[in-house]
């Protein structure tokens, strides 16, 4: 018997155990019922998707090009479309995350309103929104087995055994929308403590991942801006501790860390790291110091100094009294981050990078593979990459390595559309298609993650309404661009009222008061007129 099946059996004879006061109950209906409702607590939510994210790492292991990818969102809503399409145009969500970005909540969901990327948002607003992703995700299982069940009951009615054979092997099989969820916890909030208080929150709300990067909490910046201050291994180490410790307190043993590193763009530190021998976590931090050798008797008021090698020498400190490193050392510590991150609890790691290029990426996971064979990255396929210039400057230096003529191009204007259908526009277009399968292949990139496309979409598409509507296609702009799409690529929100419940409400109505239901689905409901 399937899971339906034993749901109706056991609530049959829990009806029957109540006698006739539970007259009214229909077994069928509870077990659609439960159906509709599998996670009954986002902890459930989290243990189910750190199982499908171990089962997913495990299988990149064996074969990297099954790697996994997400999008950002900001909104349950958003989050839920994009799951319903998923399901509609490649039939499984298999591999296919959500993400959430600080970014975006901070943009977009901040009682402050628009904020920048620095963690002035409130803390609060991050489990928030996992809660809200999920119950839409939620919604979207309740609506599409709603649909499986009205099919089924008109099946049946009709006397269609086979019909009603398959609509019930299709509800045995059920694939949900609930996905896993990479959550952007920034630089942790504050202390260890506020870190591990957060990631409780997170848990509880359903997230099995979450992100964490090793800037410091009140300098913190947006991965692609400047400005970005580093801490040292050991106060980034507590983090990971407090974070593994809120999925442990909760029983979320498979929950996932992702350490991210910021050092390649970050040239500052707040503090320096404490050593205790030479050669030591603090000690390597600090050797890649901007430093300058110094005398006991050149020692200022407030000097700070470190003994090195016998030297003493006197890190260069900043009117905002950071340090700051080395130039050129970025890499070399992003690898240290990387190692040091696994060793001490991470699952993945995530590399800011200041360009998508896959040869730079595998150059620094090659030396972290090197000491940890089953490395995994999460990369960010960012918007804030300008992906046309960057893929047309490889094209062209590529092809001019390859001798080939290049002088029909002017490499100072690579993005000019004159450039879209020549040898350079579709080398560097394939070379933006094939970038995800490359950097899984040599890069080792577990998962694929564009932060905020859907802030861009919904500007673009709500630009293009815009001008429409208001211009002079006036409705034309709506129906033309959006309505007549919708209704001939099957996307389910034309019909929008199902979409928000009314019909899962109708079938509830019907549940509990039967024929005297008042149900708003009848003849005069305009939806019927989409079919």
């Amino acid at each position: 018997m399937t899971l339906y099946q034993d749901d109706i059996a056991a609530i049959r004879t829990l009806k029957e155990r109540h006698g006739s006061a539970w007259d009214a109950i229909d077994p069928e209906s509870v077990a659609r019922m439960r159906a509709q409702n599998r996670f009954r607590t986002g902890v459930d939510i989290a243990r189910y998707t750190a199982g499908i994210m171990r089962r997913d790492m495990a299988e990149y292991d064996a074969d990297p090009s099954v790697f996994t990818q997400s999008l950002g969102v900001w909104h349950g809503f958003i989050g839920q479309q994009k799951l319903i399409s998923i399901k509609k145009h490649l039939k499984t969500t298999n591999k296919r995350y959500l993400y959430l970005s600080g970014w975006m909540i901070a943009a977009l969901r901040s009682e402050f309103g628009p904020l920048p990327d620095q963690s002035m948002h409130e803390k609060t607003a991050v489990p928030a929104l996992i809660e809200e992703l999920y119950t839409f995700l939620r919604q979207a299982d309740a609506r599409e087995l709603d649909l499986l069940f009205t099919r089924l009951d008109a099946a049946r009615a009709a006397g269609d055994d086979t019909a009603a054979e398959f609509l019930q092997s299709q509800i045995d099989a059920y694939e949900t929308h609930v996905v896993p969820i990479i959550a952007d916890i920034d630089a942790g909030f504050g202390n260890p403590e506020a870190t591990y208080l957060l990631a409780k929150k997170m848990i509880e709300a359903g997230a099995c991942a979450i992100q964490i990067e090793n800037q410091v909490s009140d300098e913190k910046q947006c991965g692609h801006q400047d400005g970005k201050v580093t801490v040292p291994h050991e106060d980034f180490i507590a983090k990971l501790n407090a974070v593994r410790y809120a999925f442990l307190e909760l029983g979320v043993d498979d929950g996932v860390i992702v350490a991210r590193t910021d050092s390649l763009g970050a040239g500052l530190t707040q503090k320096l790291a404490v050593s205790h021998r030479p050669g030591d976590l603090g000690d390597q931090y600090n050797a890649f110091l901007d430093v300058e050798e110094i005398s006991e008797a050149g020692l200022g008021s407030g000097d700070v100094v470190l003994s090195r090698d016998g030297r003493l020498v006197r890190p260069k400190r900043l009117a905002s009294n950071l340090y700051q490193f080395r130039p050129g050392t970025g890499e070399e510590r992003c690898v240290l981050d990387c190692i040091t991150s696994l060793r001490n609890g991470a699952d993945l790691l995530w590399i800011e990078t200041e360009k998508p290029h896959v040869e730079q990426i595998a150059g620094m996971m090659d030396r972290i593979r090197a000491a940890i064979p089953n490395a995994k990255l999460v990369y960010n396929n960012s918007p804030s990459f300008n992906w046309t210039l960057n893929f047309r400057q490889q094209a062209y230096d590529l092809l001019a390595e390859q001798g080939a003529d290049v002088s029909a191009y002017d490499r100072a204007e690579l993005m000019s559309p004159d450039y879209d259908d020549t040898e350079l526009g579709r080398l560097a277009d394939e070379k933006i298609r094939s970038f995800q399968k490359d950097g899984s292949a040599r890069a080792g990139i577990f998962h694929h993650l564009i932060t905020l496309p859907t802030y861009h979409t919904a500007a673009l598409s709500t630009d293009d309404l815009a001008k429409g509507y208001f211009g002079e296609e006036g409705m034309l702009a709506y129906v033309r661009g959006v309505q007549r799409r919708e209704i001939r690529e099957g996307i389910a929100t034309v019909k929008h009222q199902n979409m928000a419940g009314s019909d899962i409400g109708d079938n509830h109505k019907e549940y509990f008061a039967g024929d005297a239901a008042l149900k708003a689905g009848g003849a005069h409901n305009t939806m019927n007129q989409f079919g």
